[in-house]
């Protein structure tokens, strides 16, 4: 009741106090992988791919602030608006590039795996985030990908069940 709510909660009362807009950062490092790891992500198309599926991020009104991967996995650093579903943005973005990758490249058998990682990045580590996906090429010379994505689940403190790596 407004007669319950102390004088600057009312309504008409001290209005320097009012949100007049939604304000945000919201940051998410976005792994996926193609079906069964396979290295179907040909170095010859790769960055294509990439460059491809930030404009398509872009198309959903989303932000790509750095997309890479190797052979088997991508990974991308994505800024989202209040109106974005994580879901939605994930399936448009698989379900795009695999067509464009059927089309485009001509490899018919390419598909992505059923699911994702996404984890929520602070202001603070998307630096390190961007950089992290930009070395991915090094990375992966001395870490598997399934070793990487275990690594990434214990330090966000997701509870997996290995056999679904």
């Amino acid at each position: 009741m407004p007669g319950d709510l102390p004088t600057r909660w009312v309504a008409g009362k001290n209005d320097q106090n009012r949100m007049s807009s939604t304000h945000l950062s919201l940051h998410y490092h976005i792994v996926f992988g193609t079906k069964d790891h396979a290295p179907m992500i040909a170095p010859e198309w790769r960055q294509r791919l990439h460059a491809w599926i930030g404009g398509a991020i872009r198309t959903l009104g989303a932000i790509p602030e750095e997309i890479g991967g190797v052979a088997d996995h991508i990974h991308m650093l994505v800024g989202f608006r209040a109106t974005h579903r994580l879901a939605d943005v994930m399936r448009e973005t698989k379900s795009e590039s695999s067509r464009w990758i059927h089309e485009t490249i001509g490899v018919r058998g390419f598909h992505w795996q059923d699911g994702y990682g996404a984890f929520t990045v602070s202001n603070s580590q998307r630096a390190v985030v961007r950089r992290y996906i930009q070395d991915q090429e090094q990375h992966h010379l001395k870490r598997t990908f399934r070793d990487e994505y275990r690594a990434i689940l214990e330090r966000c403190g997701v509870e997996f069940d290995p056999q679904y790596l």
